[in-house]
């Protein structure tokens, strides 16, 4: 099935970017287009699901917004008899999310969905954990007691993976970065102008910190080894362990 191409900052100007109707009809192009390495840590995410998933446990995806990182987990959570769980809060998204998971039979029997804030629902019996882009949208101040949650409801040797877009204390380096996000994004076929009105949709919707932000305040809720597996310009992944 082609994909809906992303024109929604062509002729239009959003003065704050949400995950309504409109986005989800076109988000697969747009966070394809628009973050480098994305089709990379799907990848990954099979790779980490096969090591981690186990027999009658829960892997969440917080954020799942269309499923493709479920997508993504669903050969491991099925040959492991894992429980594929996605929560998002935005009911169109998750429309979508139902109708794409439906088209591979092994969903219907160990993947489920909710609409709910990722906040209110609580993690439990998890062998992995996935934040595929997902924390950057939550309020700062609201970041350590998710993490803090997540931390608790993970086994022993669980994982959390966390991707986000990040930000550079020293003035150089966020902008080299930042300027090369955007020459990624104009060769996907963006303009300057759509680039500038999602950048302004996005400023006090999407908010990113450094990676030692990251790194500290995970070791705060609680994980212990910490790696950082991916980086492509100004976005990263990491993989924190939940030890005993």
């Amino acid at each position: 099935m082609s994909r809906a191409i992303d024109t929604l900052f062509r002729d239009t100007h959003f003065d704050t970017f949400r995950f309504d109707d409109q986005v989800a009809a076109v988000f697969d192009d747009m966070i394809r287009r628009s973050v480098p390495g994305y089709p990379l840590t799907l990848t990954m995410l099979d790779v980490l699901a096969s090591t981690h998933a186990r027999e009658g446990r829960r892997i969440y995806d917080l954020g799942c917004s269309l499923g493709a990182g479920m997508l993504a987990m669903l050969p491991a959570a099925s040959q492991h008899h894992a429980q594929l769980i996605g929560i998002d809060n935005s009911l169109p998204m998750l429309q979508r999310c139902h109708r794409i998971l439906n088209a591979d039979a092994r969903a219907s029997s160990c993947s489920s969905l909710i609409c709910a804030d990722i906040r209110d629902i609580p993690v439990r019996d998890a062998c992995m954990v996935v934040m595929n882009f997902t924390l950057q949208f939550i309020a700062p101040a609201a970041r350590l007691p998710l993490l803090q949650c997540i931390r608790q409801g993970l086994d022993a040797g669980g994982i959390l993976v966390l991707s986000e877009k990040i930000a550079f204390d020293d003035a150089g380096e966020q902008q080299f970065q930042q300027d090369m996000h955007h020459a990624f994004k104009r060769q996907q076929g963006y303009s300057a102008l759509e680039i500038s009105r999602k950048r302004t949709a996005l400023e006090h919707v999407l908010i990113p910190e450094t990676l030692q932000n990251h790194i500290e305040r995970l070791q705060a809720a609680g994980f212990t080894r910490i790696h950082v597996w991916f980086q492509c310009f100004n976005f990263v992944s990491l993989v924190a362990h939940a030890d005993a």
